[in-house]
């Protein structure tokens, strides 16, 4: 309902009102809005009203916009705290999503001197680098690339990089996982990006580096991440 009289704008009850809509489930992830004419004829408000309560919709991840083709119910962007130092995996069990894995390249790399530097071993010195598309419920979410040193962490197989990386280092090998710096920045997909991650070229994607160390400050890996800005959200609780 749109209450005309109310100190509310007009426009912000039909976005409360669609929101509901797709939070109970009336409206599904891919499913079509009606065109703007008739909301603006089913409730005697202006175009320009419903326009402005579509965009901000768009503009909150609530909506996308198909040139052409209309209004659609996006699929809701998982959130992910940036106060813990989580796994993917454990990020995705906590939200009830099942977490998965398509492994692209595992294989042990001499280590260039960026590498070396991040993770404080000698150049060339023998490194894991492990690609994977991470998935959630089957989604690709994100293209995560690890470098970890051979010589820290020994035995890795396939096996292992296709359940838990993390669950393997500390149930394992007995290793507290205890720190990480984090670095997060805005980007456009590449070809080969989009492709991996079932997107356009140009789509928007958040490109995270994460250092992780050791409870020793040893550094333990190098993470370079590429997630879909249409999929992922990061979220961050501050006091003042």
């Amino acid at each position: 309902m749109i209450y005309k009289n109310s100190p509310i704008p007009i426009y912000y009850q039909l976005e409360e009102l669609i929101k509901g809509l797709i939070e109970k489930g009336d409206l599904k992830p891919g499913d079509a809005l009606p065109p703007e004419r008739e909301y603006a004829e089913k409730y005697q408000i202006s175009r320009m009203t419903v326009r402005q309560a579509f965009t901000d919709l768009v503009n909150e991840g609530y909506l996308f916009r198909q040139q052409g083709k209309g209004t659609f119910v996006a699929e809701r962007k998982i959130e992910q705290g940036l106060q813990g130092l989580t796994s993917f995996t454990e990020d995705m069990k906590s939200r009830g999503l099942k977490p998965g894995n398509k492994l692209i390249k595992f294989e042990i790399i001499p280590a260039d001197s960026q590498i070396a530097g991040h993770l404080k071993i000698a150049e060339y010195g023998p490194v894991y680098e492990i690609s994977r598309i991470r998935l959630a419920d089957d989604v690709p979410m994100a293209l995560e690339t690890n470098y970890i040193s051979a010589n820290l962490i020994k035995g890795l197989t396939e096996g292992i990089v296709n359940k838990s990386l993390y669950a393997y280092i500390e149930g394992q090998l007995n290793l507290r996982i205890d720190s990480a710096s984090q670095t997060i920045e805005s980007s456009i997909a590449s070809q080969s990006e989009a492709n991996f991650l079932n997107i356009s070229k140009g789509d928007p994607v958040l490109l995270i580096q994460r250092n992780t160390y050791l409870l020793d400050g040893t550094p333990l890996e190098l993470v370079k991440s590429v997630y879909r800005a249409d999929r992922y959200k990061f979220m961050i609780k501050m006091k003042r």
